[in-house]
This record gives structure tokens, sequence and C-alpha cells, in this order.
């Protein structure tokens, strides 16, 4: 009999967290984070990382579990969730996993395998290299001409699933692009439920906005000067998540200040159509609508929450582009 999993996503700033505490207390569960920035300690604000508090007694996983340093990779993604679960199974209760990356959340709901080809850090260390010295735009047309799809899948900014795409390709001599492809075909090893959360776009736009301004007022400047002192720098794949990349930019004299929380909000909200466009490849997910929840009651929330879900092609208020 197949294991149950939930998986709860959606855009950034949705408004996943609270939702994904009060599904986990409904069904006994526990969180494993698909977040690619709230792995690693010591990023807190820029991460828009879950509290102690906000956890409120529910157990979660992959968040504060690497050093700046550290990349996380799809491989130890996908070969962490495999540990056996011993403790929670014995609970009886589900793993829902929670996140925006929908690379990794696709790694472990198609049981992608990543350990056919093992890390090569000797050749990490000079891609991150070439990244800090001519840019994350050097590195992606060193991948277009090896790998054209990967290329156009992948954001320039995503550092590390381009260095993951090259380095896959000089230790296989064959295309990420293609393994993926043929990986995709996976039948899924779960009993699957899987959930994107989405909002229109007004609501959502605002939403970024004003965590963009929440961030800054409980001290995102003074975080990324900490991490500085740390030793971290731009040439680190951790520093080039969102929040982070444009306060160093602020601080290098390469924006004003001003301009510096403009393109933080435009990026995020860009972020966020890249993530809603990865989501609507998926196919069988149910789609959520935030209003809908927003007017739930606590104690009608595990029934509403399942009847509350519908195909995108039904919903009332597609995303558009962004002019």
């Amino acid at each position: 009999m197949k294991k149950p999993l939930i998986v709860l996503t959606g855009p950034t700033a949705v408004g996943k967290t609270k939702l994904s505490i009060a599904l986990a207390k409904a069904v006994n569960g526990e969180i494993i984070s698909a977040d690619s920035m709230q792995v690693y300690r010591h990023m807190d604000i820029g991460s828009a990382k879950i509290t102690p508090e906000e956890m409120d007694g529910v157990p979660h996983h992959l968040v504060d579990v690497l050093e700046q340093q550290k990349i996380l990779t799809l491989f130890f993604f996908s070969r962490w969730q495999k540990m056996p679960w011993t403790k929670f199974i014995t609970k009886g209760g589900f793993r829902s996993r929670v996140g925006g990356t929908g690379f990794y959340i696709q790694s472990v709901t198609k049981d992608i395998d990543f350990t056919s080809s093992d890390q090569d850090e000797h050749y990490r260390s000079e891609l991150e290299e070439l990244a800090e010295q001519k840019g994350p735009a050097f590195l992606h047309d060193m991948l277009a001409k090896v790998d054209p799809k990967s290329a156009k899948d992948i954001h320039e900014n995503n550092v590390k699933r381009v260095i993951r795409a090259l380095e896959f390709y000089k230790q296989n001599g064959t295309r990420i692009s293609e393994h993926n492809e043929e990986q995709k075909e996976h039948t899924s090893p779960y009993a699957l439920a899987y959930f994107v959360l989405n909002a229109p776009r007004p609501l959502l736009y605002e939403r970024i906005d004003t965590r963009v301004d929440e961030m800054l007022k409980k001290g995102l400047t003074e975080e990324v000067k900490k991490l500085r002192e740390l030793g971290c720098h731009r040439g680190m794949v951790s520093m080039q998540g969102l929040g982070y990349k444009e306060i160093l930019d602020w601080m290098d004299g390469k924006y004003s200040y001003e301009e510096a929380v403009r393109v933080l909000k435009r990026d995020t909200r860009h972020f966020a159509k890249r993530q809603l466009t990865w989501f609507r490849r998926e196919g069988e997910v149910t789609w959520v609508d935030k209003i809908t929840l927003i007017t739930m009651t606590a104690g009608s929330f595990p029934t509403c929450f399942l009847y509350a879900g519908k195909r995108e092609s039904s919903m009332p208020n597609k995303i558009k582009k962004e002019k």
C-alpha cells in the first residue's frame, strides 16, 4: 500500500505557512519544507523562515540544516526525503510537504533519481567562482551552449540549478533536461494529494509588497550585513536568493536603497509568475482559491479544503501576463 503524501505549494507570499500548520494538525502530520532558502541557517528574514512560534508544535524538517557556504542540491534533497521515517509512520500520520520550489517537489512526487551522478565539488567550486567574477548570466550562457532546453527552463538567477545542469553534463556527457524528461514518466510512489494555493493577482502582489516591507522593518539589511561579516559573498548560491542579492547591490552602490526595494518587489512578482507557470505544467494538481479559504472556520477546514479545490481551467481568476 502506498504511503500518503500531501503536497501544499503555491506562489511566494500567498499564505502557505498558516494553512500548512492547520492541515498538518488536521491529519496528525509533520512538515518537510521544500523551500530552497529556509534550509539555510542565519538566513531568517530574507527567506521568510517559519518561526518556532508559527510552527505551533508541528515538527518541521529541512529547515535550518545547511550553512550558507553549502548548496542545497536535488541530490541532497531527494536523498534526504527517502530516509526511513519510522517515528513518523508509527504515529499513523501523514507526511506533508510545503514550499514553493517546484523542482524539489517534483523530485519527490515523481521519485526522480539523482543518484547516478556523484557530486563534483571541484568543478562546482570553479562554477561558483565564475558566477562571482562574471555574473550569473555568464554561467547561463555556458548552459545554453550545451543544454538549450535547460537554459530555457532555468532562470539565469537560479544559479544552483544552472550549476547542477552544467555539472551533470560534464559528468555524464548527456543533458540533464533529457534525464529529467525520462524521470517524469515515473509513477508516484505515494498516495498523493497535491494542492496549489493561489490568489487573484492584485491580492498576491499586494501580499508580496507587504512582505518585502515587513522584511525590511524586521531588519533585512542588518541580516545581510551580519552574513557578510560571517564571510558570505554574492558568489555563494545562498546569497543569490531574493532579498539578499538586491540588498547586496545596494550595499555595493549599484542601486539606491529605494531602487533596491523596487527591484526586489518587482523580481519577487516575476518569481511568483514563474512558480505558477511551473505548477500549471504539473497536471493532476488541485488548485485552491485563497479567497475561499479566508471565509472558512477552523472547525470546517479539512472538509472545506478538499471541496474548495478546483482545476485551474475552472478558476475564474486566471493569471494573465504581467506587462
